[in-house]
């Protein structure tokens, strides 16, 4: 359950808009990597080839083989997933717009869709950022005669937008507190509330905290040796 915020002054309408915005929910995300090295990621197990990776962010176990980490596997796997490649063009456009890091962008993404634009969780929440229509609507995207919200919601270039919208207003609710940032983002401000402005005690947002910020630190490192000339591979296929 969320709660409207204590807070007064020019922060209440940021503060009640958030507080009645329903909690991002996550589709489940299926994956293997292929002989050639690539990872696969769908929505759905297409084949016995596709073993769950994570349910609610609470995620398994990739067979790899010897003593790999499939943890580690998947966040090298990410890195170079090559829909990353295809969407930076969005991805950079809406950083700049609404001032938001990049390598956060990214690992938001990765963590909520695995760069899949078809993506939609059981709970309704839709594409790259996973979206629920009515946070959309809030963030001014309405339905009409031809395409309902949830059709749009499928636009990879309007679905950053509104992910991107939301994130930049998480972080100027809790400014240099991106733990908190993201619980909001998965839980709700609500439940960061209710717990003091604390990372509520639920396994899947404290999961979902700790995996973000460790593609966070990830894609900001990737960026590092990118800016300092270090080439950086990235995987092919579909």
């Amino acid at each position: 359950m969320r709660r409207e915020s204590a807070q007064c002054g020019p922060a209440i309408a940021l503060a009640l808009m958030l507080g009645l915005a329903p909690a991002v929910s996550h589709a489940d995300i299926y994956g293997y990597i292929d002989e050639q090295g690539v990872a696969r990621f769908s929505t759905e197990k297409l084949d016995d080839r596709y073993q769950l990776l994570s349910k609610g962010n609470r995620f398994g176990m990739l067979t790899l083989g010897g003593d790999g980490s499939a943890r580690s596997a998947l966040k090298e796997r990410l890195l170079a997933h090559p829909n990353l490649k295809r969407y930076e063009p969005l991805l950079k456009a809406a950083s700049v717009e609404f001032a938001v890091e990049l390598a956060l962008l990214k690992a938001v993404m990765a963590a909520e869709s695995g760069f899949d634009p078809d993506a939609v969780s059981p709970k309704g929440a839709i594409g790259l950022m996973q979206i629920m229509p009515g946070t959309a609507e809030r963030y001014g995207l309405s339905g009409d005669g031809k395409r309902p919200v949830e059709e749009k919601l499928r636009d990879p270039k309007l679905n950053i937008r509104i992910g991107t919208r939301y994130l930049a207003d998480l972080l100027k609710l809790y400014p240099r507190q991106l733990p908190l940032v993201l619980a909001s983002y998965n839980a709700g401000e609500g439940a960061v509330q209710q717990y003091g402005n604390t990372v509520p005690p639920y396994d899947e947002t404290r999961a979902y905290v700790d995996w973000v910020q460790a593609l966070h630190q990830a894609f900001r490192s990737q960026a590092l040796m990118a800016a300092r000339g270090v080439k950086v591979e990235r995987a092919t296929g579909r």
